[in-house]
């Protein structure tokens, strides 16, 4: 059985987060590995681990039917109904199991792909070891482990580097870029996160014409034993250390099916759903 402290508000922010919500036991066990002190090597594992058990979906989103980011809703439907999610939903799962393993954890806000954009990604640092490690559970082809907030830090991927590089400041705040080879991924403030935070980039994400591609196409993907796939509305690209990307294209029935494979669960109600939307008709 695994260690755990009462539900508290994270420090420094005075948000109460309901942490109680995320069993650890439940989550340790899905993901399938056995908890211990708080450590790097722990962090190294959890990571690697949640990333190839839990895979990225905007399913619900695209179909108009999500049940919202409130803790309780992504525990029931991420440790006990085996759905998907994205990074609001990674995120708070992440932090408020390593929270409750008594590690210090602070949730971060994001802008993808450009500093001008909506604060719409979520991210985890945890301090250990008198550092700051950042964990990005929630963005699809990204971290597969922890990488040091520090200038310059890198992390070696199969599928390329990734790299860390603060910015000037600006009016004051702390800027993080994280990078993936040259392409900027997201940047990150050091501005202090409530859940209400959550919600109103959850709220954009999910119903805001033209704010993201979550509400016109679908983004599944997970890591596998061997590389990482993603289903898109129409293909699936599949990547393998060391081989060439393969891209297929795919029907609307065949794109179901590739969603399945990817672990998420499909009702028959849910599948036929996805299949209209995928041919025009929904």
């Amino acid at each position: 059985m695994s260690q755990s402290t009462p539900a508290q508000s994270t420090p420094g922010t005075g948000a109460d987060w309901a942490i109680d919500a995320f069993d650890p036991d439940v989550y340790f066990d899905r993901i399938g590995v056995e908890p211990g002190p708080p450590s790097l090597d722990l962090l190294e594992r959890v990571h690697r681990a949640h990333v190839a058990t839990f895979p990225f979906s905007n399913l619900d989103v695209l179909l108009g039917r999500h049940p919202g980011v409130d803790p309780e809703t992504v525990a029931r439907r991420m440790l006990h109904e085996g759905a998907g999610g994205y990074c609001f939903e990674h995120a708070q799962l992440l932090a408020g199991v390593l929270e409750r393993q008594g590690m210090t954890v602070r949730r971060r806000m994001g802008r993808v792909h450009a500093p001008t954009n909506t604060r719409t990604h979520m991210s985890v640092d945890v301090e250990l070891e008198g550092r700051w490690w950042v964990l990005d559970p929630g963005f699809g082809l990204s971290l597969t482990g922890p990488i040091a907030r520090d200038d310059g830090a890198r992390r070696e991927e199969w599928f390329g580097t990734l790299s860390m590089h603060r910015q000037e400041r600006t009016g004051g705040v702390e800027q993080w870029e994280l990078r993936r080879g040259e392409d900027l991924q997201h940047v990150t403030d050091l501005l202090p996160v409530v859940p209400a935070d959550v919600r109103a980039g959850h709220h954009v994400t999910s119903t805001m014409p033209g704010a993201g591609p979550f509400t016109e196409m679908l983004i599944v993907s997970r890591f596998t034993e061997g590389g990482h796939v993603t289903v898109t509305s129409a293909a699936r690209t599949i990547r393998r250390p060391g081989q060439e990307t393969v891209h297929e294209e795919l029907t609307p029935a065949q794109v179901v099916d590739a969603v399945a494979d990817l672990g998420l669960p499909l009702e028959a109600g849910i599948a036929r759903t996805l299949h209209e939307r995928l041919r025009g008709n929904g």
